[in-house]
């Protein structure tokens, strides 16, 4: 189960982590030539067990810099925003995690030391250094000088897009697995979408400098180029489409995938058997919660850790957390907490009433699992599949339709397995329990009546209004007017507030 703020806060186990665009340049050169920032970065957060390997991408545009932060054993990466170089001092912040950074340019533009923040997180160091940690890997041949098959790639789509509004668009959402079966290298260089009809244009198309940040090898995370398959490697492409009108979305969909293999000079490209869209609408809910300054934190979007949390169950690979969300609370001032950020009754989210979203039957129903206090490696119990839900509440709601509702205090639960719940009707209180760093809730829909294994759906609210977008969004500062939203599902880092 992810934590919402875990992003880059130290992790212990694959389990750990489930919680919580770019540009390139020739990286500067030595000396008085490399006090700038452009290029990779490498470094660690924290050690042993709980070390967190850090790569950073940076690119400039005239005097502005942009990039992009890869925590590689978590999955993630996140957009780095006001990043910034003056007199030596490094400075870049993560909204989405509430995270700043602040550095010092050394060693003649090759090393930077400084320290990482996080809310509600003690200081820690953390220093780069120019390039990435290179993987190594078996010699393969290196190809032949005539393609007498096509390139050799499996390619599967596990689970077909739904159609699904949201941020005033329609997505399409779903995963390519990709596997190398031939005996040279294959590097993946574009993968287009295409309508299934003849003569269509692609809907969308992701070149190889976009492929590398919507992809990743499993078991190798720290790949630096995951669309480079060696012989036998298998990477999973997170796609995710956006399209102006509902009008656009088609029936099905063909991948035209253009790959280069070995040595061989020439691109190839194979096109996949269609992959059909589920158009049909979307279950339509009810909040979870009531009132206004709830941040979708984790919430849907490609880069979303609940987005990439690709887990194996029972020799199955599922995505329940595909469109999760972590909801926690911000006071005006854009905080979650006042006072000490150890103290869980200090949170707003906290003992907030969580409702049932529709009506429906309990299936699950887990309780008496202790609270953490909150912080990163806090844990009131060891994290295992029955444990990281914390205290929990599954409820069928419809055909294949499961919501989750995961992580309340123990002994608020005020339904069993088997009851018929309405809809609007309190499950329990809002808490702290399982693998979570602070009280939030962490609700999703699924296609089964399990936290894990099942592949996760998309749903929307019949109203809600945007209030503001990220971490620190600050209520007492908003001039905007509240964005009224109808029948659509929220995105990573909205500031919601719900329409009863």
């Amino acid at each position: 189960m992810p934590r919402f703020a875990a992003i880059l806060l130290l992790a212990t186990s694959l389990l750990g982590v489930l919680g919580m665009k770019f540009g390139w340049r020739k990286p500067a050169q030595s000396g008085a030539e490399n006090q700038s920032l452009e290029g990779t970065w490498s470094g660690t957060l924290g050690g042993g067990a709980n070390k967190l390997r850090i790569l950073l991408t940076i690119s400039k545009s005239g005097d502005a810099y942009s990039g992009t932060l890869n925590s590689v054993d978590q999955g993630a990466l996140l957009p780095m925003s006001e990043i910034k170089l003056d007199g030596g001092k490094v400075h870049f912040e993560l909204k989405p995690v509430g995270g700043v950074y602040d550095g010092t340019l050394k060693d003649s533009g090759q090393k930077i030391e400084g320290t990482w923040i996080q809310t509600g997180v003690p200081a820690q160091p953390l220093s780069f250094v120019r390039g990435a940690p290179a993987e190594k890997e078996a010699a393969t041949p290196a190809g032949p000088e005539k393609m007498p098959l096509p390139p050799q790639l499996d390619v599967t789509v596990p689970i077909a897009p739904t159609a699904f509004a949201a941020g005033g668009k329609w997505n399409l959402v779903y995963e390519l697995h990709v596997a190398n079966v031939g005996s040279w290298d294959l590097k993946l260089t574009r993968v287009e979408v295409v309508p299934s009809a003849p003569g269509e244009k692609p809907l969308a198309v992701f070149d190889a400098s976009y492929l590398d940040t919507m992809a990743i090898q499993p078991g190798s995370r720290n790949t630096p180029e995951p669309s480079k398959l060696g012989p036998a490697r298998f990477v999973v492409v997170y796609v995710w489409v956006t399209l102006d009108r509902r009008e656009d979305v088609p029936s099905s969909l063909t991948h035209r995938i253009s790959v280069r293999v070995g040595t061989y000079l020439h691109e190839l490209t194979v096109e996949t058997p269609p992959t059909p869209v589920f158009a049909k609408p979307v279950v339509v809910i009810s909040p979870p919660l009531a009132g206004e300054n709830w941040l979708a934190a984790n919430g849907p979007s490609n880069t979303s850790v609940h987005r990439r949390a690709f887990i194996a169950i029972n020799g199955r690979g599922y995505i329940s957390q595909r469109f999760a969300i972590d909801w926690l609370q911000l006071y005006a001032d854009g905080r979650s907490y006042r006072g000490d950020p150890k103290d869980n009754t200090n949170y707003r989210a906290y003992g907030a009433e969580v409702h049932a979203v529709a009506d429906g039957v309990v299936t699950e129903v887990k309780d008496g699992i202790p609270q953490n206090v909150p912080g990163i490696d806090s844990r009131a119990v060891e994290i295992t599949l029955e444990t990281i839900g914390g205290n929990h509440v599954i409820m069928q709601i419809g055909d294949g339709l499961f919501a989750f509702y995961a992580h309340l205090q123990p002994g608020s639960i005020r339904v069993k397995a088997g009851d018929k719940i309405s809809r609007g009707q309190v499950l329990g209180l809002l808490g702290n329990s399982g693998n979570s760093t602070e009280p939030h809730l962490h609700f999703d829909l699924c296609d089964v009546s399990s936290m894990l294994a099942c592949e996760g759906v998309p749903y929307a609210f019949a109203s809600f209004e945007v209030q503001g977008k990220g971490w620190g969004w600050k209520s007492s500062e908003s001039k905007a007017a509240p964005e009224k939203r109808e029948m659509e599902l929220p995105l990573e880092g909205d500031v919601i507030r719900f329409v009863q």
